[in-house]
């Protein structure tokens, strides 16, 4: 039996409405739970780029990201590992500022999470911790064992491929030579 692993799906379409809906069908009909999703414009003007992360087999990762790739609305889909990509998470944490000046140790703690200060007010003092998923769940273990969160929100992962360019830039590029080759 193949082990489930995450994976992250790249897919590439216009900004449609009701696209995000269809998409996250075809991961409902195959009992795939979405860990994290993040939708932007990408590079190629016009066009959004939507980064979903499941735990998954391949073989079955392979069919939906064969099925999402089907649609007319969607350019291009694919899936990568971690090997594959440079990908990142960003964390906010909004703790009491009496809890954290009390704490003595926080310069200590932002400088070995690589953490910043992004507001400080009497009440409370809101950090940011861009990493891995790993990293930002350290932060809030400590932080909640030590102090105590008044609030918590993660980003879903935004990533990039190691590649020089995207898989749709080869893609867009096959079709504009096809279609040069039809007009001559």
């Amino acid at each position: 039996m193949e082990t489930k692993k995450l994976y992250t799906v790249i897919i590439f379409s216009e900004n449609i409405a009701g696209l995000l809906n269809q998409i996250t069908i075809i991961f409902t009909r195959r009992q795939l739970n979405i860990e994290t999703l993040s939708v932007s414009p990408s590079a190629i003007a016009g066009i959004h780029k939507f980064t979903i992360t499941t735990f998954s087999t391949e073989d079955t990762i392979d069919k939906v990201v064969k099925q999402i790739d089907k649609r007319v609305d969607i350019l291009k889909a694919y899936y990568n590992t971690d090997e594959d990509l440079v990908y990142q998470e960003i964390a906010l944490y909004k703790l009491s500022t009496d809890a954290f000046i009390k704490m003595g140790t926080s310069e200590e703690m932002i400088r070995r999470y690589d953490a910043k200060v992004l507001f400080m007010n009497e009440t409370c003092v809101v950090l940011e911790k861009t990493g891995h998923y790993e990293e930002t769940q350290q932060l809030f273990k400590e932080l909640s064992d030590s102090i105590g969160v008044l609030q918590f929100i993660r980003s879903g992962r935004i990533a990039i491929t190691k590649s020089k360019v995207e898989r749709l830039s080869d893609m867009l590029a096959e079709m504009e030579k096809k279609m040069t080759k039809a007009n001559e």
